[in-house]
């Protein structure tokens, strides 16, 4: 099981004339699962965005490191290969290219720096078909072009299983339990527990519903309201956020 830390510090960061993250701070270490939750428009999904280095987003200041790693100064891609992993909120359509055509092209990229004790053990084909067994996805949407014809909760389960190949040090879950039934957040929620248990994935899972913190047991919760976390604590939080909404921490309704 790997051990290490995805470090974020004083992060400012935002869009070209506005601000968006105003000093986050929060440490998630390897096996961890993090959940943030917050009202719209409080900064989740810009949080996950700058992580994982989108274009369009500047740093005023702060740091994030992965294992010591300075993963800002990084391209997308060598995030990635430093173990590094978003599960979109909106995955897009990718024509042309199948789900097996985009994992095999990556796993090559991803294996040096993989998390898991079987590195390189079986191909990208198998790992694919075990992962979808696990999760209930169709195995004839791995030929499929990625993404496309897709429903929403497909879609989620699609990022849970690359996810499983790719097997990261880090999970970045932007709103993974959106668009997903019951029984399918089940399983993907215990997949990602799972992986924890494995090779010791570290989650910041961000959500606006406690249904996938039932399943994920988060170590911490964090609320982050106007780009900065208000309040931190255990899984209780999460379940006074469910009842009361956020008006005790951040003075805004639910």
């Amino acid at each position: 099981m790997s051990t290490g830390e995805l470090k974020i510090e004083d992060l400012h960061a935002g869009i070209p004339g506005r601000e968006i993250l105003r000093g986050v701070t929060l440490t998630v270490r390897s096996g961890e699962v993090h959940a943030v939750m917050g009202p719209n428009g409080s900064g989740k999904s810009t949080l996950a965005h700058v992580l994982m280095g989108r274009p369009g987003y500047e740093i005023l200041s702060g740091t994030v490191t992965l294992d010591g790693i300075d993963l800002l100064s990084l391209p997308t891609w060598q995030r990635a290969r430093a173990g590094l992993f978003l599960g979109m909120q909106h995955p897009i359509e990718v024509p042309g290219v199948s789900l097996v055509t985009a994992l095999t092209a990556s796993r090559p990229e991803i294996e040096a720096g993989e998390a898991g004790a079987d590195a390189g053990a079986g191909d990208v084909s198998e790992r694919m078909r075990a992962e979808a067994k696990r999760i209930g996805f169709d195995e004839r949407f791995l030929t499929r072009s990625l993404n496309v014809d897709l429903s929403g909760g497909e879609r989620k389960r699609n990022e849970t299983l690359q996810m499983g190949v790719l097997r990261p040090r880090f999970a970045i879950l932007d709103e993974i339990d959106s668009g997903l039934d019951v029984d399918a957040l089940a399983a993907v929620g215990r997949r990602v527990e799972e992986a924890t248990e494995e090779w010791g994935l570290g989650v910041l899972a961000i959500t606006h519903f406690r249904r996938l913190l039932k399943v994920l047991k988060p170590d911490v919760v964090h609320v982050l309201s106007a780009g900065r976390v208000v309040a931190t604590g255990e899984s209780e939080l999460a379940e006074i956020v469910d009842r009361t909404g956020y008006a005790a921490y951040t003075g805004v309704g639910p």
